[in-house]
C-alpha cells in the first residue's frame, strides 16, 4: 500500500482503539530541536575569588608564608657573611720589592764574547736589559765590578775588561729606565769594611757615591770583614739618607757555611742588619755531582729553617737535565730567587730547541710566581716520599737504589701547589697512598721538558727521569 506523503497524518502516530476526527485524533513530534544557550563570560566578583580561595584566611596565610620566606632568606645570608667573616684566613703582609723580585746573578765581562764591534759587555748588557726585564728578572747583582787588588773606595778603579766608570754609569742609568735594580757584589773586597786603619768616613763617601747612581743596595760575602754588627750598622746610617718605603737599600749576604754565623751572638741582629741571605741548594764541587747527591742536598736544604727572608741559588756544578730540575726547584721555594747567568737565557737571533725550551721554562716559572700568591708567599710543607714503599709498589718503573721523588707543597688559603721532582735516572709512578689526604686532580702548570698540559689526575702520573713538574691542585687538602 503506497504510503501517501501528503497525508496530514504522516509524522503522526494514531491512538489505536480510537475514532479518528479532525480534532480527535493525537499525535506527537519524533525530533524537537532545543534551542542554543549563549554563555556570557564575566569576571568574578571580590566575595567569589574570596570563596574560591578558601575564605578571607587564605590572604593572611599568604601574607605569613611571604614574611616567613623573607626572614628565611635574611637569616641565611647572615649567617653566611658570619662564617665569612669569622673564618680563619690568611692574611699578606705587604712584602718589600727585594721580597717580590727575581735577582739575577752576572758579570758584565761575560757578554764580551757576543759584543760587537767597538762595543764591549757592558754595552751588550745594556742592549739586553728590556730582554731581560721581558722575563721576569726585577734585578741583577753585578758581579766582578771590582779587581781583588784594588777597592770600590777608589771609585773610578773597576775591573781591567769592564770599561771605564762612565760605562758603569750608564749602565745604571739603562737599568733604571727598564725599571731593572741593580746590586753591587762587595764580595771578598776587604776595604769596604769599618776598620781604624779604615776611617769611617772614606767607606761612607764610597757608599753615598754608588748610592747616588741608583745602586739599589749591596752584596757581601759571610766570611767577609764587612760582615759585622759594626760595619753594616754603619751602612745601615747611610743608607737610611737614600732609602723611602718603595725604594729601599738593602744588604745581602751570600752564605758560604752550613750554617750563617750570627752577627754579636745573636740571630735577632742579623734579621735587623741584614735583608735576606742568598743560600746554595748545591755545595761547591770541582766536577758534577751525581743525582743522589744532589737529592741528598736538596732535602738536606729544604729541612733548614732560618729567620732571614732566603734566597736561593743553583750553587755547585751538575748535568743539564739536573739544572733545569733546580731552576724549577728555586723558583717554587719561598724566598727570593737569585738565578745564575746562564747564557741559554741570552738574547739572540737564532737559537736552538734546547735553548728556546730553557728560554721558555723561564719564563713560564717567573710569570707564575710573579701572579700566584701561593708560589710568592705561601706557606711551605715537605712531602717526603717513603722510598721503600715506592720502590716495591713500582718496581717495574724505578730502581731501589734510585733517589725517591722529592715533594713540597706551597699553600696560600685554598689554593694549593704541588712541585714534584724525580731526581734520578729511573722513571716513577706516583703511588697515592704517600699522601693521602691531598686532592687527586689538578692541572699542570710547568715541567722540565714543557711537554705537560693539561689536567691530570696523581693517580696516573708517572715522572720522567730528572724531570720536575708544577701542578695546581683543584681542591684544598688538610696540608697549610
Amino acid at each position: 500500500m503506497p504510503l501517501n506523503a501528503g497525508d496530514p497524518g504522516y509524522g503522526s502516530v494514531s491512538a489505536p482503539g480510537l475514532s479518528s476526527s479532525v480534532g480527535g485524533s493525537e499525535s506527537a513530534p519524533l525530533l524537537i530541536p532545543e534551542p542554543d544557550v549563549v554563555q556570557q563570560w564575566r569576571p568574578m566578583s571580590k566575595q567569589e575569588l574570596e570563596i574560591a580561595a578558601g575564605g578571607p584566611g587564605w590572604r593572611k596565610v599568604r601574607c605569613y608564608l611571604v614574611v616567613l620566606f623573607w626572614l628565611a632568606w635574611f637569616a641565611i645570608l647572615a649567617t653566611s657573611i658570619a662564617i665569612i667573616v669569622k673564618s680563619p684566613r690568611p692574611v699578606a703582609k705587604p712584602l718589600k720589592w727585594w721580597q717580590k723580585s727575581l735577582f739575577y746573578q752576572l758579570q758584565p765581562d761575560m757578554f764580551l764574547e757576543e759584543k760587537k764591534e767597538g762595543s764591549g759587555g757592558i754595552n751588550v748588557l745594556c742592549e739586553q736589559l728590556p730582554y731581560l726585564r721581558s722575563l721576569g728578572i726585577g734585578a741583577l747583582i753585578l758581579e766582578g765590578l771590582f779587581d781583588k787588588e784594588t777597592s770600590p773606595l777608589n771609585i773610578t778603579v773597576t775591573g781591567k775588561s769592564l770599561g771605564t766608570l762612565p760605562e758603569i754609569e750608564h749602565l745604571l742609568r739603562e737599568c733604571s729606565k727598564a725599571g731593572v735594580k741593580v746590586v753591587l757584589d762587595f764580595c771578598e773586597l776587604e776595604e769596604v769594611a769599618d776598620e781604624p786603619s779604615k776611617p769611617s768616613e772614606t767607606v761612607q763617601r764610597a757608599l753615598r757615591f754608588w748610592l747616588e747612581q741608583g745602586v739599589a743596595g749591596f752584596s757581601i760575602c759571610d766570611t767577609d770583614a764587612a760582615y759585622s754588627e759594626k760595619t753594616l750598622s754603619m751602612w745601615r746610617g747611610v743608607f737610611k739618607e737614600f732609602s723611602s718605603e718603595e725604594e729601599e737599600r738593602i744588604v745581602v749576604v751570600k752564605q758560604t757555611r752550613d750554617v750563617l754565623p750570627p752577627l754579636n751572638n745573636s740571630s735577632q741582629v742579623n734579621v735587623t742588619l741584614v735583608d735576606f741571605v742568598i743560600r746554595s741548594i748545591l755545595p761547591t764541587s770541582p766536577q758534577l755531582l751525581s743525582a743522589q747527591e744532589v737529592a741528598d742536598a736538596i732535602e738536606t736544604r729544604l729541612q733548614i729553617p732560618g729567620d732571614i727572608w732566603p734566597s736561593w741559588t743553583v750553587g755547585g756544578k751538575a748535568s743539564y737535565d739536573l739544572k733545569r730540575l733546580l731552576l724549577v726547584l728555586i723558583m717554587t721555594l719561598p724566598g727570593s730567587p737569585a738565578v745564575q747567568y746562564d747564557e741559554d737565557l741570552n738574547q739572540t737571533q737564532d737559537k736552538e730547541e734546547m735553548k728556546r725550551s730553557t728560554v721558555a721554562l723561564f719564563n713560564s716559572l717567573s710569570h707564575s710566581r710573579a701572579r700566584e700568591e701561593a708560589l710568592l708567599y705561601g706557606n711551605f710543607t715537605f712531602l717526603p716520599f717513603n722510598s721503600t714503599s715506592n720502590s716495591t709498589s713500582n718496581s717495574t718503573l724505578s730502581s731501589p737504589t734510585s733517589p725517591p721523588i722529592l715533594a713540597f707543597l706551597r699553600s696560600w688559603g685554598c689554593v694549593h701547589f704541588l712541585i714534584l721532582l724525580n731526581v734520578g735516572p729511573e722513571l716513577h709512578a706516583l703511588d697515592p697512598a704517600w699522601a693521602p689526604s691531598l686532592p687527586t686532580a689538578g692541572v699542570f702548570v710547568t715541567s722540565t721538558g714543557m711537554d705537560r698540559l693539561g689536567a691530570t689526575s696523581l693517580y696516573t702520573l708517572e715522572l720522567q727521569p730528572h724531570e720536575a713538574i708544577v701542578i695546581k691542585l683543584f681542591e684544598a687538602g688538610s696540608y697549610s
